[in-house]
């Protein structure tokens, strides 16, 4: 009866799909007059739809001119304002237009859910008025995001600790950096505060509290290796990214070669995030089919959602040693009933300078048989070819990897695992 559980998910996965699709349909019946007058307009002009007039409650302006030029227009499905309410993460596609370059494809985001973008003006009003609804532009300056004005030279950790993920756990080193790469002004290369206009200041604080997402693509640049989307620009509370390609669901059935070498690429992304040259390492806290991307030309996997990423400053956790700080991390699997689920400490993950964390998160939720996504079980390297199921050793180090029964066990199965789908991609490759 199990046997089939995985099938029957499948098919009411699919019946949800037509279900959806059906009520789209009645709903464009039900909004042709509209139709016209959506396709017409190109609402990435308008200050209001973008909350232009919200700023400096916004993530910048440094692509302002290419918004109010109409450089920038969403594409078909996009336009459609009545299907806003099937896009809750405020994500769009949309067509970036150069006159010498041409038009390519860029992701529009809004960081947040409107629910969310609501609560933090809330928030915003009732810290400097008391209420909940007020004159936003006036309200910020007296929040906590223009207590930084300019004659405070550094942003220092006591002041940002625990505002998101991303400084869940900040060293100076990382805030300077944030600082230094803030592609929303004009005088970035520095990491004085104080040379920052003092809406700048209050956009970037805004950002880091609210969704750090931006600030952290800029931080660890596509351009220097990083596994991450290009950051391009805001205007208002939208902000611009590359398009790397089609979701990694995409890839579930791909051929088996194909989803080898994702497998493969996606433990070099949790390799190098753990460790790199900088001694950052960047913990992955959610992750899941819908966040990672593939090119479409070279095949290469990106993290295309930044929002939950932990960056621990290795260098400070060695100089400040914590308890316990050289004892090797092993995250503890926890076999839920829910999807994308993992098991982590933060103050773990901030305290520790070896930790398996995103070899745990990318094999239990992406790679193995515990991975559970859509209604669909058995991860990203199922139904393998049958030598290499009758070999055996590709599900021991995938289980291994994600519920380890050695002590250790995991940092040594999350190697070989590297090793043998390297192994596996270059056979792929000769034959």
């Amino acid at each position: 009866m199990l046997r089939f559980l995985p099938l029957k998910l499948g098919r009411l996965y699919r019946c949800l799909k037509l279900l959806l699709v059906v009520g789209l349909f009645v709903i464009l019946l039900m909004n042709t007059h509209n139709l016209f007058a959506s396709f017409q307009k190109n609402e990435l002009t308008d200050r209001r739809f973008i909350n232009l007039n919200k700023c400096p409650a916004c993530f910048g302006t440094s692509w302002c001119r290419k918004f109010m030029n109409g450089q920038v227009s969403f594409e078909t499905w996009g336009r459609l304002r009545f299907l806003d309410v099937f896009n809750v993460k405020n994500v769009y596609f949309a067509q970036y237009g150069e006159p010498r370059e041409g038009t390519r494809r860029v992701v529009l985001k809004r960081l947040g859910s409107n629910q969310e973008l609501a609560d933090i003006d809330q928030k915003i009003c009732k810290r400097a008025t008391g209420r909940p609804r007020c004159d936003l532009i006036q309200a910020i300056y007296k929040t906590e995001f223009a207590r930084l004005n300019g004659d405070v030279r550094l942003l220092t950790p006591e002041v940002v600790e625990g505002w998101s993920d991303l400084v869940h756990c900040p060293s100076q080193r990382l805030l300077d950096r944030v600082v230094r790469r803030y592609a929303e002004t004009k005088d970035s290369g520095s990491f004085l505060l104080k040379n920052l206009k003092d809406t700048e200041r209050m956009q970037l604080l805004m950002t880091l509290a609210f969704n750090p997402e931006p600030l952290l693509l800029q931080s660890f640049p596509s351009d220097e290796g990083w596994p991450f989307a290009k950051y391009l620009g805001a205007c208002g509370r939208v902000v611009a990214v590359n398009y790397v390609g089609e979701e990694l669901w995409s890839f579930y059935n791909a051929p088996w070669d194909k989803r080898v070498d994702l497998a493969r690429q996606l433990m070099d992304i949790a390799e190098q995030l753990t460790n790199n040259d900088f001694d950052f390492a960047l913990y992955l806290l959610d992750v899941s089919f819908d966040n990672f991307a593939v090119g479409p030309r070279d095949g290469k996997v990106i993290v295309v959602d930044g929002e939950n990423v932990l960056v621990a400053d290795k260098r400070l956790i060695k100089q400040n040693k914590p308890e316990n700080y050289d004892v090797w991390y092993e995250s503890r699997f926890e076999d839920c009933d829910k999807e994308a689920c993992l098991s982590f400490s933060k103050e773990s993950l901030c305290n520790r300078v070896t930790v398996d964390h995103n070899y745990y998160a990318v094999c239990q939720n992406l790679l193995s048989r515990y991975a559970t996504w859509r209604g669909t079980t058995g991860g990203l390297l199922h139904d393998p070819p049958a030598h290499i199921a009758k070999d055996g050793q590709l599900e021991a180090l995938l289980d291994e990897c994600t519920n380890p029964k050695k002590r250790y066990g995991r940092f040594t199965a999350a190697k070989e695992l590297r090793d043998y789908l390297t192994q596996l991609v270059a056979s792929a490759s000769a034959s």
